[in-house]
């Protein structure tokens, strides 16, 4: 997986989805799913990780692509769009693009 740092030519999708505990697996298995059979495939991806909370309330994903124009392209594309029609049928969410302004690791220069 491409290494998080600044000065990546990059953006970065951070998407939070609120989901009732019983539905945050089927949630989890959707995102992965979407990931593997289109987001991956499409021009500019960079790189998807989903996470869960412990609380089972929340997913969320963080996912890069090349360029600001490749995730719009992604989010219009009509397989991507089914797949995020059914996560809405799962849960809600608050969706952001980013730009990486800094990192920080143990042992690690930025």
């Amino acid at each position: 997986m491409p290494e998080i740092r600044k000065g990546q030519d990059v953006v970065t999708l951070i998407n939070v989805f609120t989901v009732a505990p019983d539905r945050q697996q089927a949630l989890i298995d959707l995102l992965a799913e979407a990931t593997e059979a289109v987001m991956r495939h499409r021009p500019g991806f960079v790189s998807a990780s989903i996470h869960r909370s412990r609380d089972g309330g929340h997913v969320a994903t963080y996912a890069q692509w090349r360029r600001q124009e490749d995730f719009e392209a992604t989010m219009a594309d009509p397989a991507a769009q089914a797949h995020m029609a059914r996560a809405m049928q799962l849960a809600t969410y608050d969706a952001h693009v980013y730009d990486v302004m800094s990192t920080h690791q143990q042992g690690a220069d930025d």
